[in-house]
Order: C-alpha cells, then sequence, then structure tokens
C-alpha cells in the first residue's frame, strides 16, 4: 500500500468509512502525497492528455470565440480572462496567441489563471510568458476572481472535483463508502440515509433500486460564483469536459500511465476522476442563458476543418499524419467529438456565443 494509502487506511480504522468525496480529495490534495502536488500529471510524461496538448487549433478557437464573445458584448474593458485549472498554461498560451491581432483584446484582458498548486503556477508562467510575454495574475479559488466583466474558460476542471456516489436499494438510498476489508481499501455501501443531498434532489425521486447516481457538491458552488459575475458585468464561461446531461452510472475512474487502474490500488499515484453532469452545471446557473453542444460539433462550428487544411500545408510524412489524427482525436464521435460537451454560461440578452448557435 502506498504512503497516502497507510494513512487512508489508518483514518478510516479511527473514525469509520469515509465518503468518496473525501477519498478523491485526499488522493489528489493531499499535501505531502497528493497526486497534484506530487507529479507533473499532464502531457506524454503524465498520465493523461488533455485537447490543448493534443493541438493548438483546440485554444486557438476557444480563444477566438472568447474574443468574439467579447466583441459582441461591446468590448468592455477592463475585463478579466481567466481559466479554471490550466494545466501547464498551454490553452491559455494558444488563446492569447491566437486572439494578439484582436484590437483592444490584449490590453483590456486581466489574465488570470485559478490554480493554487504552487509548482503548477511555475509551470503556468513559463509556458504563457515564454509564447506570448503576457503577465499573468493567479487566485487560488473562483470566489477570489475579480468583481468585474468575465470571460472564461474551464477545461477539464469539473471531472477532478470530488464525487459523492449513492445507490437505490428498496429501503431507500445508501451512500457508496471507502472502508476496510481484510486490511485493504473497499467499496460498501452505508445503512439507508434519511437526509442529504440525494434525498432533495427533485432529478432523482423517480428512481428504480440499483440505481446509481453521482453528485458533485462542489460544482454547483462553483457555477454560483460564476454566474454573480456574469449577471451584474456580463460575460461568456465555457466549460468543456467528458460527460453527459442527467449522468447515470458509475463514472467514477483512475488514470495512470495513460491507463484505467483500480481506483483504491495506489492512492496518491493515480488521476481520479468523474464524468461531469452537465444538467447540474446548467441547472445551478440560476437567471442565466445556456447552451450545450458536443465537443466535436462546436469545434466544426468554429471552423477547426479549414484550420486543419491550412496548418496542414507544408507538412508531409508523419508530422502531417500526426496533425490529421489529432484534429480527428478532438472532434470525431468515435473519440473526443461525443464523450466530450461544451456548456456556455451567459447574461439573458447577450448574443448566442460564436459555435452554439
Amino acid at each position: 500500500m502506498t504512503p497516502l494509502g497507510c494513512l487512508i487506511a489508518r483514518r478510516i480504522a479511527a473514525t469509520g468509512p469515509m465518503t468518496l468525496a473525501d477519498y478523491m480529495a485526499e488522493c489528489l490534495l493531499h499535501p505531502e502525497h497528493g497526486y497534484y502536488t506530487t507529479r507533473p500529471p499532464f502531457g506524454a510524461e503524465g498520465d493523461f492528455i488533455t485537447a490543448p496538448e493534443i493541438s493548438q487549433m483546440f485554444g486557438e478557437l476557444l480563444g477566438l470565440a472568447l474574443a468574439q464573445a467579447w466583441l459582441d458584448q461591446g468590448a468592455p474593458a477592463p475585463f478579466t480572462l481567466a481559466e479554471l485549472g490550466p494545466g501547464r498554461g498551454t490553452l491559455m498560451a494558444d488563446l492569447l496567441r491566437a486572439t494578439r491581432a484582436i484590437p483592444g483584446f490584449h490590453a483590456a484582458a486581466q489574465i488570470t489563471l485559478v490554480e493554487a498548486s504552487p509548482r503548477l503556477r511555475a509551470v503556468q508562467l513559463e509556458t504563457v510568458r515564454r509564447q506570448t510575454g503576457q503577465a499573468l495574475r493567479w487566485q487560488d479559488t473562483v470566489a477570489d476572481l475579480p468583481d468585474q466583466p468575465l470571460f472564461l474558460i474551464a477545461n477539464e476542471f469539473f471531472d477532478a472535483l470530488p464525487i459523492r456516489q449513492f445507490q437505490r436499494s428498496a429501503q431507500g438510498w445508501r451512500e457508496r463508502l471507502v472502508g476496510l476489508q481484510g486490511g485493504a481499501l473497499a467499496f460498501g455501501l452505508s445503512d439507508p440515509i434519511g437526509q442529504g443531498p440525494i434525498l432533495t434532489d427533485p432529478r432523482f425521486a423517480d428512481e428504480a433500486p440499483g440505481t446509481l447516481v453521482e453528485i458533485c457538491p462542489l460544482a454547483p458552488m462553483i457555477v454560483t460564483e460564476l454566474c454573480q459575475r456574469l449577471r451584474r458585468h456580463g460575460g461568456l464561461a465555457l466549460v468543456l469536459d467528458y460527460g453527459g446531461w442527467h449522468s447515470r452510472g458509475d463514472t467514477f475512474q483512475a488514470l495512470a500511465g495513460h491507463r484505467p487502474v483500480d481506483p483504491l490500488a495506489a492512492p496518491g499515484l493515480a488521476d481520479l476522476t468523474a464524468h461531469v453532469d452537465f444538467e447540474a452545471l446548467a441547472q445551478a446557473a440560476t437567471g442565466m442563458e445556456t447552451r450545450y453542444t458536443p465537443q466535436g460539433a462546436l469545434l466544426t462550428r468554429l471552423g477547426i476543418g479549414p484550420r486543419t487544411e491550412r496548418l496542414a500545408q507544408g507538412l508531409a510524412g508523419s508530422a502531417l499524419e500526426n496533425h490529421l489524427a489529432a484534429a480527428r482525436r478532438l472532434t470525431h464521435p468515435s473519440e473526443m467529438g461525443e464523450l466530450f460537451k461544451a456548456l456556455a454560461l451567459f447574461r439573458p440578452g447577450a448574443p448566442t456565443p460564436p459555435g452554439f448557435g
């Protein structure tokens, strides 16, 4: 068992089984042994590759969409240009490079990365400064973002937020917990619960016995924070992640070395994620306009076809093959095109963002 696994086992032995949310938080964020605090998770040397690492076109097209929305809303200045969970800073660097010719956009933008990790902040500074020379600022949480017009992107951010799982039985809802069995970490179910979010959410009132559902307690709180700024000052928030609308079933998973692994086998050494329930995000956006579409359809409407062709000019051999494969991976229904979705949040009366019409 890993050092973090031993700590978790001792905690369970002392206080009883823990929720899946607590387990995820420990595994990902423990100050000494947490996954995000001890290793570079992104890219070929990490455990997974995100869309910005697959192709520069992803950040370029979404950056131009944000810039066009900024123009459509009257080019407010100053404004916050923000990213949640920016990883190595690749998406923001591509976004800024693609928008440098938009008159006034960079001058008005206060570029803010919501990132608590000092190690990742250093990587982001190097990436963005090397490619764009732009000044950066960081905030630990969404609640710390400036109270002004906000144009924001969150790519594969919500999938890493801790979730809770509940299973319907003949006696009522039971929560799925992490406990001990024979000295090893194991899943189990609580006794039927008498109160909690699963009992007050009308979406789950008619679920049949055996149904398993997932709830992300932090996600609606973050959306509410974002929408407070959007409602007061305008702007746009784009959320891209894997998941669906009104999602059901067990989507909790672990990745290590770009392969699925047992999420209880090596705490702290694997990335833990779950599919995003976009319906829950949209419901938290009280009083806001929302638009929802598959990632492949969005990128196609934003012009990834012509952009792929332009970048292909002058390429040959393996470079051309890799470029075309990256475009397919981002958009094809059998790859990321349908599995990943996009949600736009904006103030009523504002123009519909590019790609969501």
